[in-house]
This record gives C-alpha cells, structure tokens and sequence, in this order.
C-alpha cells in the first residue's frame, strides 16, 4: 500500500511540475507581450507630441500672418 501512495503522490508532483512548467512559459509569452504594447505605447506617445509641436507651430504661423493681414482680432 506504501508504494501505491508513493506513485500516486509521485504522479501528483508531476502533474503540479507540469502546470508549473506551462505557467512559465505563459508568463514569459504574456511578459513579451507586454514588453512590445510598452514600445508602441512610448511610439504612440512619441508621435501624438511631435504632432502637437506640429500643431503649436502651425497655430502661431497662422497667428502671425492674421496679424500681418490685420485679420486678427486686437486683444
């Protein structure tokens, strides 16, 4: 009887060491990907404040020029 607790508990662990072995490998996936939304995160980022210089710099040139043709208004 010993030895049927023994192999019962030994198929147990292998069983246990196997769940261990796919969450690692999950984890490592889920890691990676994580890693890869953080790079597109920071380009996102990157791209949506060079359009807002982009813009800022639109925005003054267009103040200007209203001024130059005294199309804007005089605050």
């Amino acid at each position: 009887m010993t030895a049927d607790i023994e192999s019962l508990v030994l198929e147990q662990l292998r069983a246990i060491r196997s769940d261990i072995a796919e969450l690692k490998r999950e984890t490592a996936s889920v890691n990676v990907q994580l890693a890869a939304m953080g790079q597109q995160l920071g380009a996102l980022t990157t791209a949506v404040y060079g359009g807002k210089s982009e813009i800022d710099e639109l925005k003054r040139r267009i103040e200007r020029m209203e001024r130059r043709l005294e199309l804007a208004d005089s605050h």
